[in-house]
């Protein structure tokens, strides 16, 4: 949708294949900003949910450069959505949760508080796909039914998207094949999907 005579650059990310690295993009949007008229950052999702939204506002704050987000659905809601879970439902669960799959790797101690995943919330993994089995591991070692429900949903939204569901011991090896980006659902609402699954 945008007009003729704009300049696009691209700068996705993929799994651990990032065309640029946080801080060049950070300074791409201030050198862009001081080049053109409007310069539009666009993300998938929303852009303060795991986005890097916050740290590249702040990057142009403290340059005094004005700028307005605009929120996005995140993509812990819409892919769910897509693949028929609901993240909360009335009488399975009245919470969810959104954790990182993928901390950074400079960090020694993980801020991932792995004990406080024992209720019956809706987890919601972004960017976990590569540490799937890390994940079902520990919620496993901390105590979650190895039967417990959960799925992987790969290109969420997208004519590409493909769901696999099974439960804490076996998703890993259902979703070997699935390409990122993906997310990881933990819950009882998982089982809904059989029931209101409408995209294909």
């Amino acid at each position: 949708m945008a007009k003729k005579g704009c300049e696009f650059i691209y700068v996705g990310k993929a799994d651990r294949k990032h065309t640029l690295p946080q801080d060049e993009i950070n300074e791409l949007i201030y050198q862009s900003s001081l080049k053109f008229e409007n310069v539009v950052r666009l993300k998938g999702g929303d852009p303060f949910v795991f986005g890097r939204g916050g740290e590249e506002a702040l990057y142009l704050k403290e340059r005094n450069i004005p700028f307005e987000i605009i929120p996005g659905i995140t993509s812990a809601i819409a892919v769910p959505a897509y693949a028929g879970i609901p993240v909360t439902q009335r009488g399975v669960t009245t919470s969810f949760r959104v954790v990182t799959g993928h901390e950074a790797p400079s960090k020694k101690i993980s801020q991932i508080e792995w004990e406080t995943f024992l209720n019956d919330e809706t987890i919601v993994f972004l960017m976990g796909l590569h540490n799937i089995e890390l994940i079902t591991s520990k919620l496993i070692g901390l105590g979650k039914r190895k039967d417990y429900p959960c799925a992987v949903i790969s290109k969420g939204t997208t004519p590409e998207q493909q769901t696999v569901v099974g439960t804490l011991e076996n998703i890993v090896e259902k979703s070997k094949d699935l390409p990122s980006p993906a997310i990881i659902v933990v819950g009882e609402v998982v089982n809904l999907r059989s029931e209101i699954s409408w995209f294909k």
